[in-house]
């Protein structure tokens, strides 16, 4: 097995090759953790640049509906990005029991609250609750996640405002990396509201050709085998096989999935796809990261602060 050293990290699963030293790899690393770092280093010094200028912080209201102990985990982990982004965060916990009318009632008080910039509903919300209806009543000045029918108008619109946070991320990421879609053929496995629609909507923005494959494509190997940049977005694990990938692609996993182990993976075999690919985003550590960060960036710009992108060095 051969073990990748990049930036300080290990990812496990390759082959051995023979006469390689243990440091050689075939895929690059797509490392969010890294890029996910730098951005919420450019928020930081945008933030507190502002601020000194005698700006408002930015505030970011994060509901959180019930326990679910993703969500939980989740949640934690944006308080988390707020303090190191210098972002004022603001909880609201609901009881699992809380009405649709209630939730609504909150919304409605968070969007007229002149210290809340941004306002994030975590989901999934209780079965009661409809979540189209939910994010649809978050102003589309404060929708941070950039779920909101407005938000994503303005993408398919060439207008973009505030973009949704894992499609941005994506971006991001591959543009730290110098990573062009240009002119490239790009497969968008999933087509999700969240990440796959939005996903195929800034690839064509960077002058990408798109197919989005979802559940009623057929024959989803012929698409995959000519992706010259991969984006898979459907959290099932082996939805696409690592051996229809044709050499030096640019693969992006998306998805999330526990083994009866515990251990986290994407929706493809990251060992065996990296054999092929030029570039690879793992899993843990690849989109999720950029995913949070990217909600800062989008807080810090709902306030009209600017950030500018990092580009590697």
């Amino acid at each position: 097995m051969l073990a990748i050293r990049y930036n300080n990290r290990t990812f496990f699963g390759l082959k051995t090759v023979v006469n390689m030293p243990i440091t050689s790899q075939t895929a690059k690393i797509l490392d969010g953790l890294e890029v996910s770092a730098a951005v919420l280093t450019s928020v930081h010094e945008a933030i507190e640049a502002h601020v000194q200028a005698g700006g408002q912080r930015p505030g970011l209201a994060v509901v959180l509906v019930g326990k679910d102990p993703a969500s939980s985990i989740y949640v934690r982990a944006k308080r988390k990005d707020c303090e190191r982004a210098g972002i004022q965060a603001r909880d609201f916990d609901l009881p699992a029991e809380t009405s649709q009318a209630e939730l609504l009632a909150l919304i409605d008080k968070l969007n007229h609250d002149d210290n809340i910039h941004g306002v994030l509903v975590q989901l999934p919300l209780p079965d009661h609750i409809d979540e189209v209806a939910i994010t649809n009543a978050i102003s589309a000045s404060k929708d941070v996640d950039g779920f909101h029918a407005f938000s994503v108008g303005r993408l398919a619109l060439r207008q973009p405002g505030l973009r949704p946070c894992t499609p941005r991320g994506i971006m991001t990421l591959l543009n730290y990396y110098g990573v062009s879609a240009m002119a490239r053929h790009c497969v968008v496995v999933g087509a999700s509201n969240i990440v796959g629609r939005p996903m195929g909507l800034e690839l064509l923005h960077q002058g990408a050709t798109v197919t989005t494959c979802h559940r009623f494509t057929r024959d989803l190997e012929f698409y995959v085998r000519h992706a010259e940049i991969l984006v898979i977005a459907v959290g099932k694990r082996g939805i696409v096989d690592a051996d229809w990938i044709r050499e030096g692609t640019v693969v992006v996993d998306v998805g999330i999935n526990r083994l009866d182990n515990g251990k986290l993976v994407g929706d493809i075999d990251f060992a065996r796809a990296a054999e092929k690919a030029a570039w690879i985003s793992p899993v843990p550590g690849g989109v999720g990261p950029m995913t949070r960060a990217t909600l800062m960036q989008n807080t810090a710009e709902a306030a009209g602060i600017q950030v500018p992108e990092p580009k590697q060095a």
